[in-house]
C-alpha cells in the first residue's frame, strides 16, 4: 500500500534504551518499533515497570498490526496489539470491537485480562495479559482437545447470559457470510467443484436454515474458535481463549461446533465437540461455512493481508469432503 508522502505512517524517534526485537512471523505484521514513540510511551504507562526492553512478534493470524509479547526493564510482561486504519481500515474496526468485548468479559471466563486500551483515531491499541502458553498442536492431540472443550464449557457458564451489550446475534454476525452461496449460484465459477455446482439450490437452503437457528440463544459466542485463537497454559494445561473481535449473542453450542470443525480441518475426529448438537444443525452450518470459504477464497487479498485467501481456500478444500459425506 502506498501513502501520499511515499512513506509508511510509522515513526517517532528511536528509544534511548536498547530494545531486543525478535520477529517470528511470515506475514506483513508491523512490530513494536514501528509504533510511534508516543504510542509506545502510552503502552508502557499501562504496563508499568519502565521502558520495554524486549518485544517478540508472534506468528499466526491475519491482522497486519502488532502482536508482540513485551517485557519491560523491570520484568513486567504484556501482550500488545496495535493497528492503524491507514494500514487496513477493517483491522482497525476489528480492534475497536475487540476492546468493546474484552473490556466487559468477566474474570471468571478463561480469557486474558485486558490491562488497558486506547483509540486515538490513528492507533487502536489493546494491552493484554501475557499468557504463558502456546497454541494447541495440530493435528489436535487428545489432551488439548479435552482442555479446549473444558474451557468452552467454562466460558459458556461465565457468559450466559451475555455480559456484553450492544452486540449482534450470531445470525446477524454471519448473515453476509452465509449468503455466499447465493452469490456463487448467480455466477458459478468455472473451477467450482462439480458436486457443489449440482447442489447450489440445496446449499443455499441449508445456509438459510442455519441462520434461523443462529438467531436463538443468549450466550456470548466467540465466533472464531480455532487453534490459533487458543493458548494452552504451560503450568497446568488449561486453555485460554484469545482474540475477541467477533463476539455475538447466540446458542451456547456454536463455539463447540467451531472447535469440532477446526479439529476436522486438521484431520481429527470432531465427535466429542458435537455432542448434543442436532446433526442437521451441524450439516446446515457446515454448508454455510463452506459456501463462505468457496466465495471469499477466490477474491483478491485485502490490503496488507496477502495470506488470508490461501488460508480460506485451504479451509474450503478441507471441509468439502465432510460436507459431501454429511449430505
Amino acid at each position: 500500500m502506498r501513502y501520499p508522502d511515499g512513506k509508511m505512517p510509522f515513526g517517532g524517534e528511536e528509544p534511548a534504551a536498547t530494545i531486543v526485537v525478535m520477529t517470528d512471523t511470515a506475514n506483513t505484521r508491523i512490530g513494536w518499533l514501528d509504533l510511534p514513540a508516543a504510542v509506545r510511551a502510552r503502552i508502557e504507562a499501562i504496563i508499568g515497570g519502565g521502558r520495554v526492553a524486549e518485544a517478540v512478534s508472534q506468528r499466526g493470524g491475519f491482522s497486519p498490526g502488532t502482536a508482540d509479547r513485551v517485557r519491560t526493564e523491570t520484568g513486567r510482561r504484556a501482550f500488545v496489539k496495535a493497528v492503524c486504519p491507514a494500514i487496513n481500515v477493517r483491522s482497525a474496526e476489528l480492534a475497536r470491537m475487540e476492546i468493546h468485548v474484552s473490556g466487559a468479559l468477566p474474570r471468571t471466563a478463561p480469557v486474558p485480562e485486558l490491562l488497558g486500551a486506547f483509540d486515538d483515531g490513528d492507533w487502536v491499541v489493546l494491552v493484554l495479559e501475557d499468557v504463558d502458553g502456546a497454541q494447541p498442536r495440530t493435528p489436535w492431540v487428545e489432551a488439548e482437545f479435552d482442555a479446549a472443550l473444558a474451557a468452552l464449557a467454562e466460558l459458556a457458564d461465565a457468559v450466559t447470559p451475555s455480559p456484553v451489550g450492544g452486540l449482534p446475534t450470531t445470525a446477524e454476525r454471519l448473515a453476509d457470510d452465509f449468503a455466499a452461496w447465493e452469490i456463487v449460484a448467480a455466477d458459478p465459477p468455472a473451477d467450482l467443484d462439480p458436486w457443489l455446482a449440482e447442489r447450489l439450490t440445496e446449499l443455499c437452503a441449508a445456509a438459510k436454515r442455519s441462520l434461523d437457528v443462529l438467531g436463538t440463544g443468549n450466550t456470548l459466542a466467540h465466533c472464531d474458535i480455532r487453534a490459533d485463537n487458543l493458548l494452552v497454559r504451560r503450568d497446568d494445561g488449561r486453555v485460554v481463549i484469545v482474540d475477541w473481535p467477533w463476539g455475538a449473542i447466540g446458542p451456547e453450542w456454536l463455539d463447540r461446533l467451531l472447535l469440532g470443525i477446526n479439529v476436522r480441518v486438521h484431520g481429527g475426529d470432531p465427535a466429542r465437540a458435537l455432542t448434543g448438537i442436532e446433526p442437521d444443525v451441524v450439516t446446515d452450518f457446515l454448508a454455510g461455512l463452506v459456501g463462505y470459504f468457496e466465495y471469499v477464497g477466490r477474491l483478491p487479498p485485502p490490503p496488507a493481508i496477502p495470506t488470508v485467501r490461501a488460508f480460506q481456500r485451504w479451509q474450503a478444500e478441507a471441509l468439502r469432503p465432510w460436507l459431501r459425506d454429511r449430505l
